[in-house]
Formats: structure tokens, sequence, C-alpha cells
């Protein structure tokens, strides 16, 4: 796989990094994107091996053209980078924060998406993969017995901004699917990383780095348009 590349949004810290360090593990060279470029050239130098840092702002449409016109060629794309700035239910949660969300974890994915499309499309084994949460699943929220639903909607922004990545994947699965460039989305669990306070004693972020990986190099007879658990089970839209 030594001439395999793939692209990390947010992989100076947390899951995104581990995604990119087994990436770079297994073989491939591994953009790591980061919105602060020291960052990302610290990460990248740590990370060692064919880590590139590559300087990404996932909000700013400028940045992104300029991270697309450096890469000429990509065979996956993870889309990690997102936040999570309360845990308000609708009813208290401003709409900046929706705004501000929505901005990373949605229309920034979108943004990239579309940007490094035509570096897909130079690849004969293109995959996106969409690190998305259990919390997204509007399945688990309306199941009476599910955590999800005893928190009652709290963490409204963030997981209305997850259950629309949902969305996305299914429907960028389907538009590209004749191309043969394979979307996915997976949900990491509650791990131990700093997206948010809740998150603190989860489990090991390096553990649902590696659902990602899987997924980032899926077989050519590899599923498409699904939205799974790190460890590989389907998780309910």
């Amino acid at each position: 796989m030594n001439d395999r590349t793939a692209l990390v949004t947010g992989a100076n810290k947390g899951i995104g990094r581990h995604i990119a360090q087994q990436l770079v593990a297994a073989g491939l060279t591994v953009y790591v994107g980061a919105r602060d470029a020291e960052r990302g050239r610290r990460a990248a130098e740590e990370i060692g091996g064919t880590a590139r840092p590559l300087t990404l702002d996932v909000t700013d449409p400028d940045s992104i053209a300029r991270a697309a016109a450096q890469v000429d060629r990509l065979d996956a794309l993870v889309n990690n980078a997102g936040i999570s700035p309360d845990l308000d239910p609708p009813t208290t949660a401003s709409v900046e924060d929706f705004r501000r969300t929505y901005e990373t974890n949605v229309f920034g994915v979108v943004e990239v998406t579309n940007a490094f499309l035509p570096a897909l499309r130079r690849s004969p084994q293109p995959r996106i993969v969409n690190i998305s949460s259990g919390t997204g699943s509007l399945g688990l929220s309306a199941d009476p017995g599910s955590p999800f639903a005893v928190s009652q909607g709290s963490g409204a922004a963030y997981r209305s901004s997850k259950t629309a990545l949902n969305a996305l994947t299914l429907f960028y699965a389907q538009t590209l699917q004749d191309a043969g460039v394979k979307v996915n989305a997976m949900a990491p669990g509650r791990r131990d990383t700093d997206l948010n306070a809740a998150a603190a004693g989860g489990g090991d972020p390096a553990e649902a780095a590696e659902g990602a990986v899987r997924l980032a190099l899926l077989p050519d007879d590899g599923p498409t348009g699904t939205f799974v658990s790190w460890d590989g089970t389907p998780v309910p839209w």
C-alpha cells in the first residue's frame, strides 16, 4: 500500500490522530489535517513515517481549497473533525451553538468532501469514512431502553448534527456508488478524548480508530452506505 494516500481531518489529536497513526502503520501516506499549522506539523512529526502535515480548517472555504490543491490523488478521506460545544437540550441551546456545531460537523464535511472528490476519483479504490456518533441515532434515541432516550434530548446541537451527517453519508453513498466510491459512517463509542466533558473516562480512542481504518481500507466487495459501530456492528439510523 506504499502508493496509497489518505487524509484525516482533525488529526492532530484524539481519535483522528490514532486513525492517522494506524493508517501510516498500514503503509499509506497520510495527510494529517489540522486547523493550526504548527499543531499539525508537530503531530505529523510525532507520528513519523509517511505522515504529512496539511493545514485544513473545515470551516474555511479558502483553507479547504488550498489544501485540496496540494493533493493530486486520494484513496481515503476520513472526515473526523468535529466539535461538541454544549450538552444543552433544544429548549435551552442557543441558535449560535447549533450554527457553530453544524459549520464543523455538517457543512464542513460537505465542503471538504466535495473539494477532494476530484482527487478521490483518481483512486482505483476510493473510500470516505465519516466519524459519526451513536448519539445521532434516531432509532436509539427513540428507544425507551436506550441511555440516549434517558438523556432527554441533551446535547441537541451535537447529536442532531451527527444525525444529519448520517443522512449525508447515505446520500453520498447513493450518489457515488457508480463511481466506485464507498461511503460509510462509524460510531466510535464513548472515548477518552477532549471532545466534551462527558467523554472523560471513556474507552481507548485507539480502539475506535481501528474501526475507521477498516472502513478506509475496505476491499472492493465491502459495504457502502452503512452506519456501524467501531467493531462493525450495525447501528440503527
